[in-house]
């Protein structure tokens, strides 16, 4: 069982539920992300926004692994900011595009 944060957009809503589903399935616990802004249409202050970020760091530091929501290779400023402080943090990162156990990845959701 490893702990294990999901980082990546916020507009791939689909596949953050799909990939909690599937690692929580394998005995792991997983931390997702608070709510999906761009997915959902929510508009934050500049204050919130930050908030978030410092939140997910700390999602970070109290897990053995970040598996990163990478559809299309797609990883954004914020997104690499957190692969950078896993890394220097010695966490294990995981990538959704070289995943290929998961059911149905390339079929919407």
């Amino acid at each position: 069982m490893s702990v294990i944060t999901l980082c990546g957009s916020t507009k791939f809503k689909n596949q953050f539920e799909q990939m909690n589903v599937f690692l929580s399935l394998q005995g792991n616990i997983v931390i997702s992300l608070a709510f999906f802004e761009q997915s959902d249409g929510f508009e934050m202050t500049q204050e919130q926004a930050e908030l978030l970020g410092d939140l997910h760091f700390k999602k970070i530091d109290i897990s053995d692994e970040i598996f990163v929501i990478d559809v299309g290779g797609y990883i954004g400023n914020s997104t690499r900011k957190e692969i950078e402080y896993a890394e220097k943090n010695g966490k294990v990162i995981r990538y959704y595009s070289s995943f290929d156990e998961i059911p149905h990845k390339h079929q919407p959701m």
